[in-house]
Order: C-alpha cells, then sequence, then structure tokens
C-alpha cells in the first residue's frame, strides 16, 4: 500500500542540487548497467541520482554498444563529457567534478 500511497512524492535526495547542477552544466555521463565503476559512480549519489545526466551505452543484452555512445567514441565506463569538450573515464569524485562542471561542492556531512 505504502508504494502506491507514496507515488510521486518522492522525498528529495541528499545531492539533488549538485546532480541537477552537473546536468544543467552541460556535462554527460556514459555508463553501461553492468559496469561495477558505473555503479559505483551512482551509488555515490545515492537516490539524487535520477538528477543525473546519465547515457546508457549497453544494447539490453550487454553485448553490444548504443549508437549514441558510438557516435560519442565512448570507449571505456564510466565516461563523462563535459561542457568544455574535455573527456574523462572513471569513477569521478565529488570534487573533481565540482571542478569540472563550476559546480558547488555539496555538504556531505548532512
Amino acid at each position: 500500500i505504502g508504494i502506491y500511497f507514496n507515488f510521486g512524492m518522492e522525498k528529495p535526495g541528499k545531492f539533488d542540487n549538485f546532480a541537477q547542477c552537473i546536468t544543467d552544466s552541460g556535462a554527460k555521463f556514459y555508463g553501461t548497467f553492468w559496469c561495477s565503476h558505473c555503479n559505483n559512480q551512482k551509488k555515490l549519489f545515492g537516490s539524487s541520482v535520477k538528477k543525473l545526466p546519465y547515457i546508457e551505452c549497453s544494447t539490453s543484452d550487454g553485448g553490444g554498444q548504443l549508437d549514441v555512445c558510438k557516435e560519442a567514441n565512448i570507449e571505456g565506463y564510466p565516461t563523462w563529457i563535459f561542457a568544455d569538450g574535455s573527456k574523462m573515464t572513471g569513477e569521478l569524485s565529488f570534487e573533481e567534478l565540482s571542478q569540472k562542471t563550476n559546480c558547488p561542492l555539496p555538504d556531505t556531512n548532512k
């Protein structure tokens, strides 16, 4: 019953503003559902992951790469591409993401 009752009334994630700022900055986060480093990157954001500019690169069978990622020349996961055209691969810290997007660091002590 609780699931239906709360539908559409999710409480805000702890890092919603940071994640939304990253998205608004023009950054893109490319990954796959089977990539452990991508999943670690998502876990860093907790429930705020829904606000990230995430782009799934894998076909549903996990065996191929979708055209959107081929066109962006994505060769490893996770890959972040920023508004200035720079590209970084691997799990990025909040500090690195803040520096690349000019988004203020969230308070991680809350």
